[in-house]
């Protein structure tokens, strides 16, 4: 019998931010009081954003409340955290950073059905003032649309 995934963190910003052009799950670690903060849905992920560094991703900015239970143990809140992918994942990310106006961001972290903490990380090119002003439009149009539709029931 497998449990349906839950969400625990969603970066909502990232949309309007950005252009995501393709999606990856990746695994992340973390040390004990990190995963118990995680579990209890104590984490953001609005500032944080993926460097390569040596040959591996990392996320910065990525908050994770400590561990109220946590002793002298307990872990620094902002502190930075290595991504898990395939090598292949990896070569394709870092090819496509190097690129002007791409980065890599955190679109939302989950629990799989193992109970394993799972980030979804996206590759992300920069939206123009322009194209937010015109996202901004098509929602409020969408948002009348519905509420004309609404009142006719």
């Amino acid at each position: 019998m497998n449990k349906p995934t839950q969400n625990l963190a969603v970066n909502r910003k990232a949309g309007f931010e950005y252009h995501l052009e393709a999606t990856f799950e990746a695994g992340i670690v973390l040390t004990g009081t990190e995963i118990k903060s995680v579990r209890n849905g104590q984490l953001n992920l609005a500032d944080a954003y993926c460097i390569f560094l040596n040959g591996e991703l990392w996320v910065k900015g990525m908050h994770i409340a400590e561990y109220k239970d946590g002793s002298y143990n307990n872990h620094l809140s902002k502190r930075d955290r290595k991504l898990l992918l395939n090598k292949s994942e990896l070569r394709k990310l870092n090819t496509k950073v190097k690129e002007k106006g791409y980065s890599i961001i955190p679109i939302k972290m989950y629990l799989s059905e193992r109970g394993l903490a799972k980030v979804e990380i996206a590759l992300a090119k920069g939206k123009k003032l322009y194209d937010k002003r015109e996202d901004m439009k098509r929602q409020d149009a969408k948002n009348e649309m519905d509420r004309l539709k609404k009142s006719r029931r």
